[in-house]
């Protein structure tokens, strides 16, 4: 499948739809004029599958402001570990981030660092001229 078809486009248009307010797949099926079949053929098809989630992210735009606000009056009622950890994340609060912390004060001894480079060039030189 190299682009999508009318059909294709219209039955992705009802797919997008939340379970309550989506026709049944007989429905979609010939409202696009195909066999019921073939809209899940359809849905095996990674171009049909992506332009499907980008309509369902365009149907749920709307409502982001409002899920989000939700979030933590959900964690709150409900004791949801999750779903605050996710306001916190969505809040800046809460990141993903590592932080690593050195010994030595934030001294780098350059010197040290160089001789130990010229060691490991060293070994590997002996190592080359071995093999040879």
């Amino acid at each position: 499948m190299q682009s999508l078809k009318t059909e294709q486009y219209v039955a992705i248009r009802y797919l997008a739809l939340p379970r309550s307010e989506r026709p049944t797949v007989d429905e979609i099926a010939k409202e696009c004029g195909v066999h019921r079949a073939t809209i899940f053929e359809w849905k095996k098809h990674p171009l049909f599958e992506a332009e499907l989630k980008r309509q369902m992210i365009r149907n749920s735009q709307d409502m982001l402001p409002e899920l989000i606000e939700s979030l933590p009056r959900i964690a709150m009622r409900d004791g949801n570990a999750a779903m605050a950890k996710l306001a916190l994340q969505i809040n800046g609060m809460l990141t993903d981030k590592v932080e690593v912390e050195t010994k030595d004060g934030g001294v780098t001894d350059v010197e040290a660092l160089r001789e130990r480079l010229e060691a490991i060039k060293r070994r590997e030189s002996d190592t080359d001229s071995l093999r040879h």
